[in-house]
């Protein structure tokens, strides 16, 4: 999931000849939802928009409130080219998410804001209508936004299995002698050295 999150003095959405949501200072959030999105990326983004300090404290020093601090407004539309994917220079969506299973989700976002913070504050777009976004950035303040699960291009995807499949073809072969020269040559040396077939610890990650 992705939000490009904007510090505003004012912000509106108009759809045709109608303003439909207006607000004053706050946010303006762009999210886009990916296919591969789950409640887990929605409450990280929800918890970020809603905590980012981007305004000063009452005695003027900077990056110190989020919105909810100031009782400021926010602003959301929903934004499915946030997930472009370029083929030349044609953008191409196949990584957003489905428009009807993105609506309720988008929806479920929605009230998740509200919940958490005062629901008379968060403001929306219109789902899937041709709007017009009036943004008057404050400074500008731009941040941008990504779930830690961040979506996977499903081509690249399946280009990486085939070069791990690759990979494991050759290793099937069994070690070169040269390789085999070298494994004996350290074992010599050091007869406690790991070979590596227990994994490489340095890259296990704490969760």
């Amino acid at each position: 999931m992705k939000a490009i999150v904007q510090r505003v003095t004012k912000a509106s959405v108009t759809v045709g000849e109608e303003q439909i949501s207006s607000i004053g200072r706050g946010l303006c959030v762009l999210l886009g939802i990916s296919v591969e999105d789950t409640q887990k990326d929605a409450d990280y983004i929800v918890r970020k928009i809603l905590n980012l300090r981007l305004f000063e404290d009452e005695n003027g020093r900077a990056w110190t409130k989020s919105v909810m601090d100031r009782d400021f407004e926010v602003l959301c539309v929903s934004q499915f080219t946030l997930h472009c994917v370029l083929k030349g220079n044609k953008p191409d969506f196949h990584l957003a998410m489905p428009a009807e299973l993105a609506q309720p989700f988008y929806n479920s976002i929605l009230e998740n804001m509200r919940s958490t913070y005062k629901p008379e504050l968060i403001k929306d777009g219109k789902f899937g209508a041709y709007m017009q976004v009036s943004i008057q950035n404050d400074g500008p303040v731009t941040v941008e936004l990504a779930s830690p699960t961040a979506p996977t291009d499903p081509k690249q995807l399946s280009k990486q299995e085939k070069q791990q499949q690759r990979k494991e073809k050759t290793r099937s072969k069994g070690p070169s002698d040269s390789s085999r020269d070298k494994g004996a040559l350290r074992s010599r040396q050091d007869p406690n050295a790991s070979s590596g077939a227990e994994g490489d610890v340095s890259s296990e990650r704490e969760p």
